[in-house]
């Protein structure tokens, strides 16, 4: 059972429902997450902001996923597991086996491969990475502005696990459960 109320796009009010609106005009939907997160609009609207900005960004959505399936696993993350398996796979295009590798962190092409380690060792250190994890994804060929955005992309996934996880959000695509790989 859900411990946070997802909202009824039809019963929202205020800049919730023009949010709401804004969500269903381009995805035909609005997710079960977001409609959780529109109890704030100020956390509906960052999490769609930065999550607008970075989809605008260098690394792409390919990767973008990627970095969203690794976080997600490290984080425990059903529902973004969830949204981000279907997401990769139906819209992104990404083949089964590199989705089931991101979750580990893992990739067979060596410069996603680095920079989804990267990604998975933020998490697990909190942020606090090394000189070796920063000059590793450099060594790579991230920029310093990749770098940026791969850091960016796992805070705001972060931000998601968490909010999901408090939430205990109902999930509404098909489910995909953590392994507990660390």
């Amino acid at each position: 059972m859900t411990r946070l109320k997802a909202l009824d796009p039809q019963e929202a009010t205020g800049r919730s429902k023009e949010l709401f609106d804004g969500i269903q005009a381009k995805l035909g939907m609005v997710p079960n997450m977001m409609r959780t997160m529109g109890n704030s609009s100020a956390v509906l609207e960052g999490y769609l902001n930065l999550s607008d900005a970075l989809g605008k960004g260098i690394l792409g959505s390919k990767l973008g996923e990627l970095i969203a399936l690794t976080v997600a696993e490290a984080n425990s993350c059903n529902y973004c597991l969830s949204a981000h398996s279907f997401i990769g796979e139906k819209l992104v295009k990404i083949d089964t086996d590199s989705l089931h590798l991101a979750r580990e962190g893992k990739s067979n092409d060596p410069k996603i491969a680095a920079a989804l380690t990267f990604a998975k060792s933020l998490v697990l250190k909190g942020g606090i990475v090394s000189n070796s994890d920063v000059e590793a994804v450099k060594s790579a060929g991230y920029s310093e502005g990749a770098i940026g955005e791969i850091v960016a992309h796992v805070a705001l996934n972060v931000l998601t696990n968490y909010f999901n996880n408090t939430a205990d959000t109902e999930i509404d695509f098909p489910v995909v459960s953590t392994a507990n790989i660390q």
